[in-house]
């Protein structure tokens, strides 16, 4: 088994305070300051897709990631203040610029127009992954991310872990992956395939299965939308008719889904409004909300659609086999706002619908007001 053996040194300057602070705690001084890490690595191989690299504060770990990794551990740069982040990944197609934030779980289309410096810390950290991982051209290339979850919350470290992993073996985020990071959290979230824990210099292969996320899902009143409406691709508003939805995770809620019925057909129900608030985007809350809510309907005898413009939703209904398509149309559907007041139709956007045909009569607690979901 190979070992790395590195050793980092710095200068020591003499000082009057440097003598002090060496008398008082009895601290050798040499004219360099020096220290060595050494773990021992099996030759890693093509049979791995994502790595984690922990330990404390000091243990080495950035050091070896350096060694093994060299220039492919991503090195933050600032991005421009006067540009939007989705100006912010070079000259690569749209398209693939929102597939890399909707990987990442940053799945905001308002905040893809905002500059980097006026989101929040959990969007940043996003935004620097999607950079991190777009420097990766092809599918045998490897990113090493230092300081990985470091300036997040712990939820929304496990949250960023498990979009991670669901993108990477999902052949969405075509490269292999390195967390370099303090925090052992995040272990179980991100699934690694090995692990070098420099707090023993130990390297183990793993094959670790991510936690389910349950969810509740309860009926509630429209008062609950401005938690969530500002977080909406397309307008802040929401029908006065509409039935909605709340899904907690852990106690807190997390996702919001409205129903609307159709003007004129009867039984027919349509998701009016699917929002996941930005520290649970990435994982597939947002959906298996909505088939939960959808199956709830489905139970009462209705038929349910969903009409759409955002590409992951999109991307979902199609590889899905709970839904089908009904129908596409390119420049949207004509303007309902004078039927329905505070409407925003989907005029002059290309949209797809799709029809609600799955079954997950195992997801439902009780028809009609509460149900249970698993991510």
């Amino acid at each position: 088994m190979p070992t790395i053996d590195v050793k980092v040194d710095c200068p020591v300057y003499d000082s009057f305070r440097v003598q002090q602070i060496a008398g008082m705690f009895d601290v050798p001084l040499a004219a360099r300051a020096s220290e060595r890490f050494r773990v021992d690595v099996p030759q890693l191989g093509d049979d791995w897709r994502i790595g984690l690299i922990v330990g404390p504060s000091g243990s080495g770990k950035s050091t070896i990631a350096r060694k093994l990794f060299g220039e492919r551990l991503y090195r933050h740069e600032p991005w421009p203040r006067d540009r939007a982040v989705i100006d912010g990944l070079d000259e690569r197609p749209t398209k693939q610029i929102t597939g890399l934030f909707t990987a990442v779980g940053f799945s905001s289309p308002p905040s893809w127009v905002k500059p980097y410096h006026v989101l929040s810390g959990g969007e940043q950290f996003r935004c620097d992954l999607a950079r991190a991982l777009a420097t990766a051209g092809t599918q045998q290339n490897v990113v090493a991310f230092d300081e990985f979850t470091s300036v997040v919350d712990r939820n929304v470290a496990r949250v960023v872990s498990a979009a991670i992993a669901k993108g990477i073996h999902t052949g969405r985020i075509a490269c292999r992956f390195v967390a370099v990071t303090c925090h052992y959290d995040v272990t179980e979230w991100l699934t690694p395939d090995w692990i070098i824990d420099m707090a023993t210099s130990t390297f183990q292969r793993r094959c670790l299965r991510r936690p389910p996320i349950e969810l509740e899902v309860f009926r509630c009143r429209r008062s609950a939308w401005r938690m969530f409406a500002r977080h909406h691709y397309l307008s802040g508003s929401l029908s006065e008719f509409a039935r909605c939805f709340v899904a907690l995770w852990e106690g807190n809620p997390v996702a919001f889904v409205a129903m609307v019925s159709l003007i004129g057909r009867k039984n027919r129900w349509r998701v009016s409004r699917i929002v996941t608030l930005p520290d649970y985007q990435g994982i597939g809350i947002g959906m298996s909300v909505a088939e939960t809510v959808a199956e709830l309907h489905r139970a009462e005898g209705n038929r349910v659609n969903v009409t759409a413009s955002h590409p992951a939703l999109i991307a979902h209904c199609r590889r899905s086999p709970h839904w089908r398509a009904v129908g596409v149309k390119k420049t949207g559907g004509r303007n309902t706002e004078k039927f329905i007041r505070g409407y925003r139709g989907s005029a002059g956007r290309a949209v797809v619908s799709f029809e609600y045909i799955g079954c997950r009569q195992n997801r439902l607690a009780a028809a009609g007001t509460a149900a249970s979901a698993r991510v």
